[in-house]
């Protein structure tokens, strides 16, 4: 977590290209996470619209961004 910490931190930094680059990694690290919560979800039988309405987001923005890919379930560690 102190990764995100330090890249909010960096991301409010007066310097442009230190400002700019953290935004990019955050941006990325968002991606991702996001991902993995709706894989998350679709294991557990979640439907478009419920995923849609917890991301505040349209039913068909997030179909077109995440239907399609095949879905990472987690790995089940003895």
């Amino acid at each position: 977590m102190s990764q995100a910490v330090d890249l909010a931190a960096a991301a409010s930094s007066t310097d442009p290209k230190v400002g700019l680059r953290a935004v990019l990694a955050l941006r990325r690290l968002l991606e991702s996470l996001e991902t993995v919560q709706v894989d998350n979800a679709r294991a557990q039988g979640w439907s478009w619209q419920d995923i849609a309405a917890a991301l505040e987001v349209s039913r068909q923005a997030v179909h077109k961004k995440h239907a399609g890919r095949p879905v990472v379930r987690p790995s089940q560690e003895a």
